[in-house]
């Protein structure tokens, strides 16, 4: 069973969407919010395995809640639905922690599909955001060993593997490490690679 945790504040939308999930057999929702902290709260009582999640919630934002949650939740598969569906929303939620983005355009004939591509821990656009061009990534701010420890944590190497792979100490890629993530704003091996797949270097 897959449970699912639905945020929007607007109780008519959520009672929309919880009727079409609710049609699938493997699909349950086990919370609605409205607000970012009412999320939380139905993070933790339920251990959900789905957030959907929109990018207003009662005047907050989803995009800056992002990296908050991801950080409490580590497990948690993000799926963001919004109205919203320009470039900068899009790139900026992928960077920032989601696995998905659903627009409300299409989203009563997307939206399962969404959660489960999410669930199996790929990455998921709507039919309308796909072929997008991804936003550049700016790698200009990394020196070609940066660049070559970048692409390898993104990938899933652990900073030996990344070391042995590079012919150089485990402190010496630690210290590249250290300045890929700053360069880069990341603040972790996960946000690297969130970074490398909404920039199309990596795939899902």
């Amino acid at each position: 069973m897959i449970r699912i945790a639905l945020a929007d504040d607007h109780a008519i939308v959520r009672t929309g969407f919880r009727a079409l999930i609710e049609r699938e057999a493997d699909m349950r929702i086990v919370g609605e919010c409205g607000s970012i902290a009412e999320c939380e709260r139905a993070l933790v009582d339920n251990a959900a395995d789905v957030l959907v999640l929109d990018l207003t919630l009662r005047g907050e934002s989803g995009i800056e809640a992002l990296p908050s949650l991801r950080a409490q939740f580590p497990a948690l598969h993000i799926l963001v639905m919004s109205m919203h569906e320009g470039e900068s929303y899009v790139d900026e939620a992928l960077a920032r922690g989601a696995d998905g983005y659903v627009t409300k355009a299409v989203a009563p004939d997307e939206l399962v599909a969404g959660i489960r591509e999410v669930m199996a821990g790929r990455r998921y656009l709507s039919s309308d955001l796909r072929g997008r061009k991804p936003a550049a990534v700016p790698l200009d701010r990394l020196s070609a060993r940066e660049h070559e420890v970048f692409l390898l944590l993104a990938h899933g190497k652990t900073i030996k593997q990344a070391a042995d792979a590079l012919g150089v100490a485990a402190k010496t890629a630690y210290v590249h490490r250290a300045h890929v993530l700053e360069k880069l704003g990341a603040r972790n091996d996960r946000e690297l690679y969130r970074i490398a797949l909404a920039g199309g270097l990596i795939e899902g």
